[in-house]
């Protein structure tokens, strides 16, 4: 914290940023990490650092998180946003903590939002600064960890996944509010109203907090109309969200009719379940993953330009956001859709799974070890007209078997038709 922040009054402050809790224990709504009972909560309620990657959506508290155990810790408290801050801010942070540790015997906390966003060189900076606990890491991000980051960093933390708040969890804040404010929640909201926001806040605590102090501002200035109905908080806050919900019902059944959508090859109800989805508030990066995975399992070989097609629409999203990637992944849905359908290689990988679980490890043959490659058992293909000539690839032990069968559509029908003729004597 500078000079500036320092110098702020406290009541200036954004609500949700005036009543972050202090200590580690004081978090709500991630007892499944930080409990008493688990061994790593017990550290961290009692304040013992170690390097974290903390993944979850927006809103669950890893800022709050992170500033509670530099606090509980008693350490040095260093805050960056990966978007903004380069090798040299980092650098800058590793010698504060050497210093700190080598004159005060502090540890420094280094808070990292976004971590995902750094690239290999920026997260290779922290290792030598980690290793000799000049700096202890808590890295945030809503993406998935091993998605994005390099193994060397993942070694040296442990990952903790924070969870959407809960209605129990909102009621928590509600009281923490009441006892900040002087003032009782069922003063400003009916008992309805209050289910309402904790749907418009969506498992999301800072925007729980952020619709709370639009209330108190206008219970400030005038009382009237107090506690307010449902229809007064929309038009208070916003307009009416649709009914979808990221974590139940509404997700996985919009999800699933999506994909099935573009299965089925109708590529405007999967563009009317896309709209759903985004107007709803889902998260881009996981409908363009989600394609990534249609891509090979219900299209595969029978158009093989669609996964590298539903690949960069993942690079376009990440790379433009909201609202302009709709129309990237607009471009990657209508592909999709009308694309030849095959699943023969996604059948292909479950038998040749279920196989292996049912024959075990086998010892390979002799010809397709690296050991054997210059001894003249392995006959190589490219000295033959056609790149391939007949021998077995098998294990002696076992009888070869059939996992791949191309289609007769699309792309795969000329696959099929190609090994065909491979092999005709």
């Amino acid at each position: 914290m500078n000079l500036f922040e320092s110098s702020i009054d406290v009541s200036l402050r954004p609500l949700a940023e005036r009543l972050r809790p202090k200590m580690v224990a004081d978090v709500i709504g991630q007892e499944h990490i930080l409990n008493e009972n688990l061994p790593i909560g017990k550290l961290l309620k009692h304040g013992r650092m170690i390097n974290l990657i903390v993944t979850g959506p927006p809103g669950t508290g890893k800022t709050s998180f992170a500033k509670a155990l530099a606090n509980s810790a008693q350490a040095n408290f260093i805050s960056m946003n990966a978007v903004d801050a380069g090798i040299k801010d980092l650098k800058a942070a590793g010698e504060e903590g050497k210093k700190k540790l080598a004159e005060f015997s502090e540890k420094t906390l280094l808070f990292v939002d976004e971590i995902h966003r750094f690239n290999k060189a920026q997260q290779d900076v922290l290792l030598p600064f980690l290793e000799r606990g000049e700096l202890y890491l808590v890295g945030a991000t809503t993406e998935h960890p091993s998605y994005e980051l390099n193994r060397a960093l993942l070694s040296r933390c442990q990952v903790i996944q924070f969870k959407r708040l809960e209605k129990e969890s909102f009621i928590k804040l509600a009281q923490k509010f009441s006892d900040a404010e002087k003032i009782k929640t069922e003063q400003l909201l009916q008992d309805s109203t209050f289910d309402y926001l904790v749907a418009l806040a969506d498992g999301d605590g800072r925007k729980f907090f952020n619709y709370l102090e639009s209330v108190i501002e206008l219970y400030k200035i005038s009382h009237e109309n107090f506690p307010l109905d449902k229809e007064t908080l929309q038009r208070l806050v916003g307009s009416k969200v649709l009914a979808y919900d990221k974590s139940s019902d509404q997700h996985y059944d919009c999800i699933s009719a999506f994909i099935k959508s573009v299965r089925g090859s109708d590529a405007d109800a999967a563009l009317y379940y896309m709209a759903r989805m985004l107007e709803g508030g889902e998260d881009p990066v996981y409908i363009a993953r989600r394609l990534i995975i249609l891509a090979s399992e219900d299209i595969g070989n029978a158009e093989p330009r669609a996964l590298p097609l539903a690949v960069a629409g993942l690079q376009a999203v990440e790379a433009i956001g909201l609202p302009e990637c709709a129309i990237n992944l607009s471009q990657v849905v209508t592909f999709l859709a009308c694309c030849p359908k095959s699943n023969r290689s996604y059948l292909a990988w479950n038998k040749a799974k279920a196989f292996v679980a049912e024959s075990g490890s086998a010892d390979l043959p002799l010809a397709l070890k690296s050991s054997e490659k210059k001894s003249g058992a392995y006959i190589y293909p490219h000295d033959f007209e056609k790149a391939y000539v007949e021998q077995n690839h098998w294990p002696e032990s076992l009888q070869p078997q059939v996992f791949y069968e191309p289609s007769q559509r699309g792309h795969e029908k000329i696959i099929s038709e190609f090994l065909k003729w491979l092999r005709l004597k």
